[in-house]
């Protein structure tokens, strides 16, 4: 599969991301918290703008210091980065969907988990099919 995406893509596919996720999530928890849909929708809202907030900040952070120790993307710092980027998220989340929900940390810290525990096998679906969309059209393309 051809990995050039331009950054008009790139963004494509994050915000088609973050909608799916949204329209997910959204009634999911909204039954899962007996909460009404509106407010579970503003949570999910607010945690994916987090989520690529934090996105942003961390990736940039992360990056700076593998370059200032020349630290090589091996798998091992893989996990390291994607175990320092969901925990500062869930310390950044939690509090926040506590605030919100009026619910305990434990409660939210729980919803969280959950929350994180979706975005595993929904992650690898998403761009995995969004690959392969992809590449179907492009081959389309070049055909026509």
């Amino acid at each position: 599969m051809s990995a050039n995406k331009s950054i008009t893509e790139r963004i494509f596919q994050a915000i088609g991301f973050e909608l799916l996720a949204i329209l997910i999530c959204t009634p999911l928890l909204a039954w899962i918290m007996k909460k009404p849909m509106l407010e579970m929708g503003m949570v999910t809202v607010l945690i994916a703008g987090l989520a690529l907030a934090w996105n942003v900040v961390f990736n940039g952070l992360f990056d700076r210091l593998l370059k200032r120790f020349a630290i090589a993307h091996n798998a091992w710092v893989r996990v390291v980065h994607a175990l320092l980027f969901e925990g500062g998220l869930v310390a950044l989340g939690v509090p926040l969907i506590a605030w919100w929900l009026n619910v305990s940390l434990w409660q939210a810290f729980v919803l969280d988990i959950g929350v994180l525990l979706f975005f595993l096998p929904y992650t690898y679906v998403y761009h995995w099919a969004y690959d392969v969309v992809r590449e179907r059209m492009l081959v389309t393309r070049e055909v026509c």
